[in-house]
């Protein structure tokens, strides 16, 4: 009999649970992590954050040539700086984007080669050049060519001057590049009688791609990829032809995109046929296919890729209970037999399962393991989602027959999970602490002058997401209301998560009251638009048992998606296991004990280092503490300090993701365990007011700014600039916290692309040299985000200078500054 463990939820209907089975003797080759990637992912320098996009170990991206007209950002040469840094693999060049229309203005292949000589040149030149894949005909099948034709006579007539000009351009830029490497035919959907063709020629030519690419865009994908790869191979042999490297270099529906559970679906079957992927650019640019909120904060979907990102060692082989079905259980998994881990990331179903653990290792794993469950739920396309929270972690035996079965109860169907097994070792894990939880659909409640709406379907693929695919909307009448009925276990705060959006182009509010007592003002930050949902987090009050929760039309429009409720127990904390962490060098695992927090230790000697990635709700200080058994060194934002075991530190958090470097001479790391609200005792904060302004910058009055004005129009001319004085009370590494809006923007007509623009500005500290920061767009001008900047600053007196001599700069609303290592 296998070994089980307690469910990681309650028991739902008395249905069997499926069953997902995993065998851990069925190698499918080295983890590729070629599923991660995104079109128009990166939009700037900076957007997404290094912190948001390094963790993700993105192995392709697609982005227009330098200069193109189709979107105002997203330039390959320009995004290359942050995305190499941050170990980014190779980036696919989007020639046609070169074109401002959609579908492409077609002047004729004559207008065309100048424009592919260009951009070969410049791609050329870059010292990076290897490392950028050409795209030079994107969905031919449906633009220019009309491939997809019905019409056999019709087809072949187009289908012949495609392949003209396929070989007029591969020539051309193999003349300038002679290096370069070549992807297509790019199809907007898979068609085998094209494909056929295009090998045939291709190869008679001498012109076949070095990367074969077509799109994956409809819900069906789900159904048919694995069939359409199969095919494709097939007619790869049929023509002698060697195995291409392959990029489904679009892909997934906008109601996929940030959802864990439907992410799952699309990523396990590109990872098991090891194709590279990059998610469809259905919306706004730098926010990697909408899985980073603003810059640097995790949704969702962006904690799914860091699992994924996670995976080690093999992929082996997972049997769902339906294979290429839509909107099914489904999942993959790894096996690292030198860190002594298998992992397993499922998701896209609701209700019970098991997950099966076949031929789990003895020589590996011993005869017990330690089984780590975590889920990662929807929070919207702009809801932040703190680190996922640990449901389950038991030790448990391995069955005789070599396996393990994890039971998953009551799991939702939006969410992913991640199951995580390492060597049981000594005494006993401690079970993690799980707050009661609730939620509640809008559409469910009591809606007054509103209507529910459906979102995100099958049917419509391409609408948006929403918790049980509807919402509430339409809630623009002075009587407009939705009263949720909840119910409550005991006394105490519970913290109230509303998903919502906010079109109006200002921040909007609705009232909250408490069965009917005294409202509050909820105040809600703007989004894209109205279905693209963010999180909007606030503590409230309860009694045990049922109350109404009101939430009524305040100033402007807000749509109401769900609202969570959770029990507030004690400060906010997480805990980073070691053996999970990013490393370098060659450090060792040591599972010799499984008792309390973590899966086992981490060993770091001299050369060695872990990096963690740590959530912060908000900028602020936080409580760090390393659970190890000798001093470590951290560094953050570029500050290193050193921690004896189990000492706290009081380190400065930027919203969002920060990365946490560890290092040692020897030490033995269980954990870093975080905790904290953010903290802004012993910071420096100076309101716009303070600022001395020249060059035309000026001090707006704004209701909507913290000290009642920003700073406007500041930049566009060298003598153009906002000096603050900043009082610093010791010399050392800060982190510079700029709050900021704007709201530029182009319209070029696409149905679907919102252009979103960002601006810039050059910061000097003291007579030190300027450092350009990126600030993305806010969606309005009233809305501020901040941005941290890590500063050094001398005791006394220091003179921090915004400018920009060529551009706006951004409306400042205020700054703030924290050393990055707090006093106790």
């Amino acid at each position: 009999m296998a070994g089980t463990l307690p469910a990681a939820g309650p028991a739902s209907a008395a249905t069997d649970p499926q069953r997902l089975t995993v065998d851990l003797a069925a190698s499918e080759g080295p983890v590729m992590l070629g599923a991660n990637g995104a079109l128009y992912g990166l939009s700037d320098d900076g957007v997404p954050s290094d912190a948001a996009l390094a963790p993700l170990k993105v192995t392709s991206i697609s982005q227009k040539p330098e200069g193109g007209a189709q979107h105002p950002n997203g330039d390959a040469l320009t995004v290359s700086k942050s995305f190499f840094r941050n170990g980014g693999g190779e980036i696919n060049v989007m020639m046609q984007d070169i074109y401002a229309k959609w579908p492409y203005e077609d002047l004729g292949i004559d207008d065309y080669l100048p424009k592919v000589d260009k951009i070969a040149k410049e791609v050329a030149a870059d010292p990076n050049s290897e490392r950028f894949v050409y795209i030079p005909f994107n969905e031919p099948d449906q633009i220019w060519y009309k491939l997809g034709v019905a019409d056999q006579a019709q087809y072949e007539a187009n289908r012949d001057r495609f392949f003209r000009d396929w070989k007029t351009v591969y020539h051309r830029i193999r003349a300038i590049d002679p290096d370069a490497r070549i992807a297509g035919p790019n199809e907007a959907a898979y068609h085998t009688r094209l494909l056929r063709d295009f090998l045939a020629f291709a190869k008679r030519e001498d012109v076949l791609p070095q990367v074969m690419t077509w799109h994956e865009l409809g819900s069906g994908s789900l159904r048919d990829f694995q069939a359409h790869y199969d095919d494709y191979r097939s007619l790869e042999r049929e023509a002698g032809i060697a195995p291409l490297k392959i990029n489904i270099d679009e892909y997934a529906n906008r109601r996929d995109l940030s959802v864990p559970g439907q992410l799952v679906q699309w990523v396990s079957m590109f990872e098991r046929n090891k194709v590279y992927a990059n998610a469809a650019y259905w919306d706004a640019a730098g926010n990697l296919s909408g899985h980073v909120v603003r810059s640097n904060i995790p949704n969702g979907g962006w904690w799914f890729f860091r699992w994924y990102a996670g995976l080690t060692g093999d992929t082996v082989e997972v049997t769902p209970p339906q294979a290429d079905t839509i909107d099914t259980l489904q999942g993959l998994a790894s096996l690292d037999t030198g860190r002594r881990q298998a992992q397993v990331l499922l998701g896209g179903s609701a209700g019970d399962s098991d997950v099966v653990v076949r031929h789990v290792p003895r020589s590996v794993f011993g005869r017990t393991v330690t089984a780590t469950v975590a889920e990662a739920a929807w929070s919207g396309y702009e809801g932040q989602h703190a680190t996922p929270r640990v449901l389950a972690r038991v030790k448990v035996k391995v069955a005789d027959d070599g396996s393990v079965t994890v039971p998953l109860r009551g799991m939702r169907k939006m969410s992913a999970y991640r199951i995580v097994l390492t060597p049981g070792g000594s005494g006993t894990p401690a079970t993690p602490s799980v707050p009661w939880s609730a939620s509640y659909e809008a559409e469910a409640a009591a809606v007054t002058d509103g209507k529910v709406y459906t979102q995100g379907t099958v049917e419509n693929a391409n609408g948006y997401a929403a918790s049980g695919t509807k919402d509430v909307g339409s809630l623009n009448q002075a009587t407009s209301k939705v009263d949720f009925t909840v119910t409550v276990p005991r006394d105490g705060t519970y913290d109230l998560a509303i998903l919502y959006g906010n079109q109006s182009g200002a921040p909007a509010t609705q009232r909250l009251s408490v069965d009917g007592g005294d409202p509050v003002t909820v105040t809600y930050p703007s989004t894209e638009n109205w279905t693209y949902r963010a999180k909007k987090e606030l503590p409230i009050r309860l009694s045990a048992g049922t109350h109404e929760l009101t939430l009524a039309k305040g100033a402007a429009e807000v749509t109401l998606d769900r609202v969570d409720l959770t029990a507030r127990d004690g400060v906010p904390s997480a805990s980073y296991e070691a053996t999970l962490a990013d490393i370098s060098g060659r450090p060792s695992y040591d599972y010799s004990s499984s008792a309390g927090v973590g899966t086992g230790a981490l060993v770091l000697r001299s050369g060695d280092q872990a990096v963690f990635d740590v959530y912060a709700p908000r900028d602020g200080y936080y409580t760090v503490v390393p659970r190890a058994s000798a001093a470590v060194r951290l560094a953050l934002h570029g500050e290193t300090v050193t921690a004896a075991p189990g000492r706290p530190l009081r380190l400065y958090l930027a919203a969002g993701n920060n990365r946490v470097a560890m290092t040692a001479q020897h030490a033995s790391v269980r954990s870093l365990t975080v905790s904290g609200a953010g903290s802004t005792a012993g910071t420096l904060g100076h309101e716009a007011d303070s600022a001395t302004l020249a060059g035309g910058a000026e001090l707006v009055d704004s209701a909507y700014a913290s000290g009642g004005s920003y700073i406007g129009r500041l930049g566009n001319s060298p003598s153009s600039t906002a000096e603050f004085t900043v009082r610093a009370p010791s010399s050392g590494r800060y982190l510079l916290v700029v709050h900021y809006a704007h709201n530029d923007r182009r319209d070029n007509g696409h149905a679907y692309n919102t252009d979103i623009m960002s601006r810039t500005a050059d910061i000097t500290v003291g007579d030190g040299a300027p450092v350009r920061v990126t600030f993305k767009n806010t969606w309005s001008s009233d809305d501020y985000w901040t941005v941290g900047v890590p500063v050094d600053l001398r005791k006394g007196s220091n003179k921090v200078t915004f400018g920009n001599a060529t551009a706006w700069a951004p409306d400042i609303d205020r700054i703030e500054l924290g050393r990055v290592v707090g006093l106790p």
